[in-house]
């Protein structure tokens, strides 16, 4: 067995056990009773913990979001900022944002387990969202004026902040998934409440600190803490005017409902079961270059991957044969070592799922040519050895399910119309990549699948292009113009003009 060396608590992780949560501008103790603690996936100990915040603390924090939003009646609020003076205030989060790179890297890695070598991209990634939102101010200032039909008159079309916004992140990408909803956020005009996942309530506090450094007027971000059921909480509360989701498909329907009751807006990015659908014509060298980010991100913990390999026939036993070898060559270990691949699932209960998905392969009748319900060789931590899976027919579980570990499987297909309708077929539509060695051909069979995001030999979300679900992967869009309508509400003001 194999012992993975803990890294020490060092000054490279500022929040460990805090009692505060973020309220109009300043951190104050939480006036729940509950704490969540912290657990570090790849060694299985305790090095942090949050307050549960009471619905007295979430009340504070709304009504706080809203005097900002306001200006509570004697002061200009956010809202009332021009685009171009926000834009400003992005630019420099995003400065400090990455000043804090290494923090937030070592942060996020130890509270879920993703490797160093994906969590030191945060930073940098989540500095160019705020960016990108800042320079659609000219968008927000430029005149909408439309002229009636018959010429009397015109309508000047208005975008107005839509108000207090829930955010809701999940544990994945803890820092990515909170900024890529903040940042369109606050270019609007909207202030925020953010709740952070459980697991991972520590990385996004030194995003609060760099809103505090960059000088983000009170109020305008507030963060508490709490399960599950606080999010529910916060969902419903009669001061929240906009709700952004980023989880699982079971709790965005719940979400859904509820928002739905109250008749409140709602952009959800849920899950998903992407396929890889490789052409006869494809590079196996070169598919093998992006195959790990393709298809097993983040140890398989992320929502647009291509987790269904469709392989055509006659290449079927080759494409196994260079997958299988690919994924058993990566090494597991260590998140914090930067030549790691493959980390820990980020919870136990998220590896005992995992690994109940890899059984119930076995039991239908799928091969695992690397991998399986083994052990980690590890003799602590959340880990499940990477698995892939050959012979998988589209009725299986493995083949119909988010898994959301490091579970691949291969199914085969005779014809193109053949591939193309096992892409389709899943209740499911975020990603999915098409390999080929003609770029022409795999563009012109990109439109036939069902899905919001389609990569052409690889994969990679565009900060300016909207990243949005079908079907049970949600509802909305974030990134690009259309991420930042999510929090916008049009007023038509109709003036005669003859």
């Amino acid at each position: 067995m194999s012992s993975l060396v803990a890294l020490p608590v060092t000054a490279n992780l500022p929040y460990q056990h805090t009692d505060d949560v973020f309220i109009e501008g300043d951190w104050s103790p939480a006036t729940g009773t509950g704490r969540t603690l912290v657990t570090n996936p790849a060694t299985q100990e305790v090095w942090g913990s949050v307050p549960q915040a009471s619905v007295a603390d979430l009340d504070r924090a709304v009504a706080a979001a809203r005097r900002a939003f306001t200006g509570a009646g004697h002061a200009n609020g956010w809202r009332d900022l021009t685009p171009t003076e926000r834009a400003g205030f992005l630019l420099r989060l995003a400065d400090e944002v990455e000043k804090r790179a290494e923090a937030i890297s070592h942060t996020n890695t130890w509270e879920n387990g993703s490797p160093v070598a994906e969590s030191s991209r945060a930073a940098g990634n989540a500095a160019s969202i705020f960016r990108y939102f800042a320079s659609l101010a000219g968008l927000l200032e430029t005149p909408d004026i439309r002229p009636f039909p018959d010429g009397s008159g015109e309508t000047v079309v208005r975008q107005d902040p839509i108000g207090v916004c829930a955010l809701i992140a999940p544990w994945n990408f803890p820092i990515n998934l909170v900024v890529a909803k903040l940042a369109p956020a606050l270019m609007a005009g909207c202030t925020v409440v953010i709740k952070p996942a459980s697991p991972t309530p520590l990385s996004v506090r030194l995003i609060i600190d760099a809103a505090r450094a960059a000088g983000i007027p009170a109020g305008v971000i507030n963060l508490v803490t709490g399960p599950g059921s606080f999010g529910d909480a916060l969902v419903k509360h009669p001061g929240i005017d906009k709700v952004a989701f980023t989880g699982s498909t079971p709790v965005g329907r719940t979400i859904a409902g509820a928002c739905g009751q109250l008749l409140r807006p709602v952009t959800l990015e849920l899950g998903g079961k992407s396929s890889a659908l490789v052409l006869p014509d494809v590079d196996l060298d070169a598919l093998s270059q992006v195959l790990i980010r393709t298809c097993m991100r983040n140890t398989g913990q992320t929502c647009y991957i291509s987790t269904r390999i469709l392989a055509p026939a006659q290449r079927y036993d080759e494409l196994v044969d260079m997958v299988t070898a690919t994924i058993a060559a990566a090494k597991q270990g260590d998140p914090m070592q930067p030549d790691t691949v493959f980390g820990p699932a980020a919870t136990r209960a998220q590896e005992q799922t995992v690994r109940e998905y890899i059984r119930s392969g076995v039991a239908e009748g799928a091969r695992a040519t690397t991998g399986g319900d083994v052990s980690s060789g590890f003799d602590r931590g959340f880990f499940v050895k990477p698995t892939v899976f050959a012979d998988v027919t589209p009725g299986m579980r493995i083949a119909r399910e988010e898994i959301f570990g490091p579970v691949l499987s291969i199914l085969r297909y005779s014809s193109l119309d053949e591939g193309i309708e096992l892409a389709n077929n899943t209740a499911f539509g975020l990603g999915g990549t098409i390999f080929s060695g003609d770029p022409e051909r795999a563009f012109r069979i990109a439109g036939r699948l069902d899905t919001g995001s389609v990569g052409l030999g690889f994969f990679a979300s565009n900060h300016a292009a909207p990243f949005a679900g079908r079907h049970d992967s949600g509802l909305g869009a974030e990134f690009g113009p259309e991420g930042l309508k999510a929090y916008l509400a049009p007023q038509s003001v109709h003036r005669r003009i003859r």
